[in-house]
């Protein structure tokens, strides 16, 4: 296996933030599953994914490009690991921002060996240049490569040997048709139930040599936002007090108690979601009210608020984006013991103009 990834991951500074830091990084390399029938969750992306694995080993070929996408934490990376295994094939990793520029691609391309997998994640945040020449090296397994400049410039075709790129993305969107259009096969991979969330927690713990009983794994799966890192994460810190603080073993008393002193809720919502929440709620009556008024009300960057809160709390039906600004929610109010106004009660969602 050869790594590649030249860019340095930021630690995230929220538990229940999806990115992975070092020590995340460090842990998930040693429970990560080592093929499909290990993997939890993502049924239907197995299926589909084991068929067009056996289709490619029973021909003899390569398997077709991947492309993944889906938020932070869902087992891409992994996935991408398993289908190297499954072929029995070397694996390389890169991201796109690594590659700046397209001899930056063309050197990563040219040392692939026939069969390899190649993994890309963030790949829409590759260069244009580079993105140009992946079209032509994912098609037909060849790169020209310019020698000199302009007019007297050479393109000169290199010929690669057949590999298979596993493409991955939180933000498919961004991604050209040409370039989603060349990916053989596309999965979006979805957030997990916590019941599927509940067996990767008790697959960890084994892992990790943790005792924790059912009900120890059902509190942490419910705090952990249906993202399989979160919950490896919350796992080992809850291991962490139940050593300190208790006899070793995580119960569902313990695991509530260790949250607690992290300031993760029931529903997952950690310090920064509820200071948007009580903002919303107890400054402006509700909403609507607009983004940078509520930053501001926070005390937080408009696009801390905008990219790091808001989408799991609208995904939790806690908040809605509307033209005229956030509002709340009936669940909002509920989840922090609050009653709305009249008006938000009647569920308009409006404040009446003359209080009646």
């Amino acid at each position: 296996m050869n790594w590649d990834d030249t860019t340095d991951t930021p630690a995230p500074e929220r538990l229940v933030g999806p990115v992975a830091d070092r020590e995340d990084q460090a842990v998930e390399a040693a429970l990560r599953p080592k093929d499909l029938d290990e993997f939890i969750g993502q049924e239907k992306v197995r299926e589909q994914l084991d068929l067009v694995l056996r289709a490619a080993r029973a021909r003899g070929a390569t398997a077709d490009h991947v492309l993944l996408s889906g938020a932070p934490g869902l087992g891409k990376t992994t996935l991408s690991m398993i289908i190297a295994a499954e072929m029995g094939a070397p694996i390389r990793i890169t991201s796109g921002p690594a590659i700046q520029h397209a001899g930056d691609l063309a050197a990563i391309l040219s040392s692939l060996q026939e069969g390899e997998v190649l993994f890309l994640d963030e790949i829409h945040r590759m260069s244009r240049p580079a993105e140009e020449m992946l079209y032509m090296a994912m098609e037909d397994f060849r790169v020209d490569v310019i020698v000199g400049k302009g007019p007297g410039a050479t393109a000169i075709p290199l010929e690669l040997p057949p590999f298979t790129l596993v493409g991955a993305t939180t933000r498919a969107g961004l991604l050209p048709p040409p370039l989603r259009d060349r990916f053989g096969f596309t999965a979006h991979m979805e957030f997990y139930e916590p019941a599927e969330l509940e067996r990767v927690i008790h697959r960890s713990a084994n892992l990790l040599d943790v005792e924790i009983e059912a009900d120890g794994a059902t509190e942490i799966a419910g705090r952990s936002r249906g993202t399989p890192r979160i919950a490896n994460r919350l796992l080992r810190r809850v291991r962490d007090y139940a050593q300190v603080k208790a006899d070793g073993i995580i119960t569902r008393d313990i695991a509530a108690a260790a949250l607690a002193v992290y300031e993760v809720d029931a529903r997952g919502l950690d310090r920064l979601d509820r200071g948007v929440l009580e903002a919303l709620l107890k400054l402006f009556g509700g909403g609507p009210v607009g983004l940078s008024t509520l930053a501001v009300a926070v005390g937080e960057e408009r696009e801390t608020v905008e990219e790091v809160a808001e989408p799991f709390l609208v995904r939790e039906g806690l908040l809605a984006r509307t033209p005229r600004g956030r509002v709340a929610t009936p669940a909002a109010w509920a989840h922090l013991g609050l009653t709305p106004p009249r008006a938000q009660a009647a569920g308009n969602g409006q404040q009446d103009l003359f209080g009646t």
